[in-house]
């Protein structure tokens, strides 16, 4: 199976927007709060290019910005 994370925090609204969208169509992901797991504000800095914001989604080594459906969609398709 393949591995999606969410990078988070407690008051991104497009990081639940992207939960519910994951959780609509099925997919296993891990959640990852950067302000409850300050431990891996690094990984998320070293994952999006120093870029600040959330949700940072990993699908698979695909790195996606924000939550870009089109661009979830896209590598979600290369689960099958």
């Amino acid at each position: 199976m393949n591995k999606v994370l969410i990078y988070t925090t407690p008051t991104c609204p497009y990081c639940k927007i992207a939960e519910e969208y994951f959780r609509s169509k099925d997919v296993a992901f891990e959640e990852i709060d950067v302000v409850k797991n300050p431990s891996k504000q690094g990984e998320l800095l070293q994952k999006s290019q120093g870029r600040l914001g959330v949700p940072v989604i990993d699908i698979d080594g695909h790195i996606i910005f924000g939550f870009d459906k089109g661009q979830v969609e896209k590598y979600l398709a290369l689960r099958k």
